[in-house]
């Protein structure tokens, strides 16, 4: 059973270089041929590479060392011996790669291979070390050792658009409706245990990727609830979504409530784009308090979007909002 994993610390290792080796031609009527011992093989390499097949780190987690292969020994007849296998880690876009003492090596923003150890190099066979005086040389080298590393690798999930809201906010069900994707949904908090990935598209023809953030109580900033957890991976989303609940008509407490945990985190984060939507409308019956909030925040020049994931209520000028916001 797979499960979201957003960190890890592994250990990498290329390969060991293949020794050269002493060797001498062996032919009819030449008692002694001259040197022909052939050089080791290089170890293999240990490569990276993001795709965006991959949305969690859990596949690393059978491993705790990811080993290239070692080069072969060098063979007669001036032959090398083979290059060691290569190892490449899969890992999705948006993961960022930091050495053991936390600095970065590497950030993937988009799908690329990089190379993170060269192998040992081979060593030289005795038919090198030939020279005029020394025609028959018993010298030949060791290949090089691989380079060991501990990594860390953390996932921040790359998005245009972030779900901000409190336990059932209605935000699986938005994901679900809108992009056709199957998180799980259910009457109790905390039915997201880590973010969802869903992606529309408002004209046919741009793609729109949202991230379901899992709920956020007051003070998940420092370790309650899900959200510290989390909210790392609203970092890189271009629009945040905040939604608040039409069952809880405290709307401004409940915005003032996520806006608070926003700043306590990361207060950067408000100068992303951000929609205010109001969920589960149709579940309405006193529009009082919630034209309230709408007239207060218009006030504040922000516009509120209230709407139904379940019969649709204003859903398309919700979408047609943040599809204008990732353009």
């Amino acid at each position: 059973m797979s499960f979201f994993k957003d960190e890890i610390i592994i250990k990498v290792k290329s390969g060991k270089g293949g020794d050269g080796i002493i060797s001498f031609r062996r032919e009819k009527f030449v008692p002694k041929g001259g040197p022909d011992g052939g050089d080791g093989g290089d170890g293999g390499d240990i490569y990276l590479e993001s795709t965006y097949e991959l949305n969690t780190l859990s596949h690393l987690s059978s491993a705790k060392t990811y080993r290239a292969g070692d080069g072969e020994n060098g063979k007669t007849k001036n032959c090398s011996g083979k290059k060691g296998r290569d190892e490449i880690i899969k890992i999705p876009v948006g993961s960022q790669v930091f050495d053991a003492n936390g600095n970065l090596i590497h950030d993937f923003i988009n799908e690329e291979k990089i190379l993170l150890l060269k192998g040992g190099k081979g060593g030289k066979g005795n038919q090198h070390f030939a020279t005029p005086i020394n025609q028959a040389p018993r010298i030949a080298t060791k290949g090089k050792n691989g380079i060991e590393k501990v990594i860390k690798i953390e996932l921040k999930i790359i998005a245009d658009v972030g779900i901000v809201g409190k336990p059932n906010a209605g935000k699986s069900t938005f994901l679900k409706v809108v992009t056709k994707s199957n998180p799980k949904i259910a009457p109790y908090p905390f039915t997201t245990l880590y973010p969802n990935l869903g992606t529309f598209s408002y004209d046919g023809k741009k793609y729109i990727i949202i991230a379901d953030i899992p709920g956020l109580i007051e003070g998940a900033s420092i370790g309650k609830g899900l959200g510290i957890k989390f909210l790392k991976h609203i970092e890189r989303t271009k629009v945040l979504l905040i939604m608040l609940n039409s069952e809880e008509d405290n709307y401004y407490e409940q915005y003032n409530s996520l806006i608070n945990e926003l700043i306590s985190f990361d207060k950067s984060l408000l100068d992303k784009k951000m929609i205010i939507a109001i969920s589960k409308i149709d579940l309405l019956n006193d529009f009082e308090k919630l034209n309230n909030f709408i007239d207060k925040m218009k006030k504040e020049n922000k516009t509120v979007y209230p709407f139904s994931s379940i019969n649709k209520t204003n859903l398309n000028q919700l979408l047609k909002a943040i599809f204008e916001a990732c353009l």
